[in-house]
């Protein structure tokens, strides 16, 4: 990245991930877990490797996160797993740089979910079902490890 270069808009970076972020509440099945489902949500933008560069100036501008390159379609991902860097760091800025499509839906539930966490609500069955509820709303095009169905059925299974 060059020194010369500004610092990225901050209304830029809004449009970035309106077309090419997303936000995203991932689950696993862990069976040392008391309710046997981990819980991950995660912020990334995922763009062609001729823009490793600005994904790079995406990153100083976050002041957190990591980026992958991923060989199966040649494209580089910046993402933030940290929910303590999702709450001090992008959830504020998308609360004072607003996201104006759809994706916004997607950024209340993603907010919500990771309030929950923080909080360690999933971590109680009741909470984590409405988690789970709640999740599975968001990026409905997006493709699922595991269904709702199947994660609100190990959820019933476990004795707490």
């Amino acid at each position: 990245m060059e020194t010369s270069r500004k610092r990225l808009n901050p209304f830029y970076v809004t449009g970035i991930i309106e077309g090419e972020g997303s936000f995203c509440v991932n689950f696993t099945m862990r069976k040392r877990l008391t309710l046997g489902i981990e819980t991950r949500p995660s912020f990334s933008i995922t763009l062609s490797k001729r823009d490793l560069g600005l994904l790079k100036e995406i990153r100083v501008f976050f002041g957190c996160g990591g980026i992958k390159y991923s060989r199966s379609d040649r494209t580089y991902k910046y993402e933030v797993r940290s929910v303590k860097d999702i709450r001090k760091r992008i959830i504020p800025h998308f609360r004072r740089f607003p996201l104006m499509g759809e994706k916004a839906k997607d950024f209340e539930i993603f907010e919500r979910i990771c309030i929950m966490v923080s909080a360690s609500l999933h971590l109680n069955k009741e909470y984590l079902k409405e988690i789970v509820e709640l999740a599975c709303t968001m990026n409905p095009s997006g493709r699922r490890k595991y269904e709702r169905e199947e994660l609100l059925r190990v959820l019933c299974e476990v004795k707490v």
